[in-house]
């Protein structure tokens, strides 16, 4: 294994890594702000509207993996990556201008799925009617955010989330402590934050704009059908497993408010899983993308390799800080005994989760490199299904059954698409398939 490409992979992962760590930071200061008002019913409205556009926001997360590929492959090609950015900030901006013409009828439909009380219920409409006029910023910061990774300018989005993070926590105390404007200050602050965010990406990529030796056209049928075809795959396959992870809460909710409790905490185990491996997953993308635009094997098989084997070391610090963290972990998060000793209880899935999501994560990054939507979207399709016959077969096993399936959903991801992976590895011109 070359030093230099581990460099490579380490320079490009750490500030993602950085960047991902400081991610959670935007919700905490939110609740904290709220958090002090004078009636719980702000701080659970927020919480209400906050998840709404997680969930909304994570729907369109093909922006970031669609440009990044694009832009690997077009600075290994050594073409015009500027109209990689532009087709995909011109592609966010109709998007974030849809889902406020639409804002009405999702803010209805999200509300009536989230439940609530009809107070509560009022302040996030409140929230979400504010919030979404930041819409065209924050999908364009997914292209933006794409294209800094694409270009191996990965120190742009750790310094565009520090820069959004600190915009929405000063407005948020300016808004709502010194203003008063509870639960609107909170939106008006995040809305704010993310054309600030846009500004700043902007700016710090002005570099990686420059023009190159060959000018590509922005309007190109067959670069813009690509970019569609792809992104609609990503999306079908971000859907796919939004459902399974909506499918996942409602069920442990079946069983007991203890029992969602408990599953709620112990889904912070794989998002902390996940804020690590994505680290290295990035950096995927970029030096496959790069080596594809470059059409050359022997560098895609380096970058497999080698991104391989720092996922392998991810896992098993997944796998050991969980073993001897996990209880401290439970109980640093919540101080319910009942939800502590249910959590508890199912802990040992947690420690398989090294074991059957970390490819899954990694595999990712390879195929978001390569364009690869079609096959990420059909595996992902497939696994769905794998999770939902295991839970069928298992549902005598309440929440045990439950994480069986949501195991044998990541283990099934990642065989899925070692496989595919396989096969296109081993197929002649292999590197033109979709």
């Amino acid at each position: 294994m070359s030093l230099s490409l581990n460099r490579r992979i380490w320079m490009l992962a750490w500030p993602l890594l950085l960047s991902n760590l400081t991610a959670p930071l935007l919700g905490l200061v939110d609740t904290a702000v709220v958090g002090h008002l004078d009636h719980p019913r702000y701080l659970a409205a927020v919480a209400l509207g906050g998840n709404f556009f997680m969930f909304l926001y994570f729907s369109f997360n093909f922006l970031r993996m669609g440009t990044t590929g694009f832009a690997s492959q077009a600075r290994g090609g050594e073409k015009d990556t500027r109209v990689v950015l532009l087709r995909g900030l011109l592609l966010s901006t109709g998007l974030g201008l849809a889902l406020i013409a639409l804002s009405p009828l999702l803010r209805e439909t999200g509300l009536w799925l989230l439940g609530g009380s009809d107070d509560v219920q009022g302040l996030a409409g409140d929230y979400i009617n504010i919030r979404i006029l930041g819409a065209p910023a924050a999908l364009a910061n997914f292209a933006l955010i794409g294209f800094a990774i694409g270009t191996h300018n990965t120190r742009v989005p750790l310094k565009m989330t520090v820069l959004m993070h600190s915009t929405n926590a000063l407005l948020d105390i300016l808004l709502v402590q010194v203003w008063h404007l509870d639960v609107r200050g909170v939106a008006i602050a995040s809305a704010t934050a993310e054309y600030v965010g846009l500004a700043g990406g902007l700016f710090w990529l002005r570099g990686a704009l420059r023009p190159p030796a060959r000018q590509e056209r922005l309007w190109q049928p067959h670069a813009i059908l690509a970019l569609m075809a792809v992104n609609r795959d990503i999306f079908l396959r971000s859907l796919a497993l939004l459902s399974c992870f909506f499918f996942f809460a409602a069920q442990g909710a079946r069983l007991g408010d203890a029992v969602l409790a408990a599953n709620a905490v112990l889904i912070t185990f794989l998002l902390l899983l996940s804020n690590l491996l994505d680290g290295f997953a990035n950096a995927a993308e970029a030096l496959v993308g790069e080596a594809h635009g470059k059409n050359d094997h022997q560098a895609l098989g380096q970058a497999i390799g080698a991104t391989g084997r720092w996922t392998v070391a991810c896992a098993a610090l997944g796998l050991l800080a969980f073993s001897l963290g996990g209880v401290p972990l439970i109980h640093l998060l919540t101080d319910l005994p009942d939800i502590r000793d249910t959590a508890i209880t199912y802990l040992p899935w947690m420690l398989l989760l090294p074991l059957t999501a970390s490819a899954g994560f990694w595999l990712d990054g390879i195929f978001v490199g390569a364009t690869w939507g079609a096959a990420m979207r059909n595996t992902m399709l497939v696994a769905v299904g794998i999770f939902f016959v295991l839970w069928a077969l298992n549902r005598g096993w309440d929440n045990h059954g439950l994480w069986l399936a949501m195991n044998g959903f990541m283990a099934g991801r990642g065989i899925l698409m070692g496989w595919v992976l396989k096969k296109r590895l081993a197929t002649p011109g292999y590197q033109r398939q979709s």
